[in-house]
């Protein structure tokens, strides 16, 4: 999917006096409260971390409390939307007039009508709400579905990603998945005949001179031993 990304961050955590004694904790505390928040300084939505290095070394402030600045690097997995890159999610909600999806468990999405390609047709089938394509019966987008979309915007204050279905490499994932697997194996098909083809040709081509040939050899040889007779 697009929009992950891992960041090497250096860090500085200024930690309390008070906490002198539980440095470790306190510093993945701090790092736990960047978690599922957008960060304008990396520019994307942390996700995950891990401390790579930390310095012994501390740097004490001046001032009431005297905090003290411990550096230390870090590994960050991002999550940055932005626009035209292509995202998956699972479809939460249907409607006539939008798709709603959760992406990564935790980013809300929505894809209006305007933004879902004249191939699907939103129906009702089994007393279940379904967007169906026109063109692949089996292409169907439902409750549960885990689709791909491209990004149209994202707000980072509420974390919301606005959605597109209108490209044709859109839609369910597992028949995006299958039909690229299918139109795979039909191209190799094709050109395994095509080369199969060429073979057998070359061979005929090849094999008509040598009997030709040979049966051109046996038949002087017998007119030169009744000569030689």
């Amino acid at each position: 999917m697009d929009g992950l990304k891992v960041s090497d961050a250096n860090l500085v955590v200024y930690v309390h006096p008070s906490k002198s004694t539980k440095v470790s904790q306190t510093i993945l505390r701090e790092l736990s409260s960047l978690l599922f928040t957008f960060s304008e300084t990396f520019e994307g939505v942390v996700l995950a971390y891990e401390v790579s290095f930390l310095d012994k070394c501390a740097k004490i402030l001046p001032g009431v409390h005297p905090y003290f600045g411990v550096r230390l690097k870090a590994k960050l997995l991002l999550f940055s939307p932005k626009p035209d890159l292509l995202v998956e999610g699972m479809v939460v909600k249907l409607t006539q007039e939008s798709v709603h999806v959760i992406v990564l468990g935790f980013s809300s999405a929505i894809i209006t009508d305007k933004e879902i390609r004249e191939e699907f047709v939103y129906k009702t089938k089994h007393h279940e709400e379904v967007y169906a394509s026109r063109s692949h019966k089996r292409h169907v987008i439902k409750v549960g579905t885990m689709i791909r979309f491209l990004v149209k915007s994202f707000d980072e204050e509420i974390l919301h990603i606005s959605g597109s279905l209108v490209p044709d490499h859109t839609g369910s994932i597992r028949w995006l998945d299958r039909n690229m697997e299918d139109a795979s194996l039909t191209g190799r098909s094709a050109k395994k005949r095509r080369e199969g083809a060429g073979e057998s040709a070359l061979l005929e081509h090849a094999g008509g001179p040598i009997s030709l040939d040979n049966d051109h050899k046996i038949k002087m040889s017998k007119k030169h031993k009744v000569r030689e007779a």
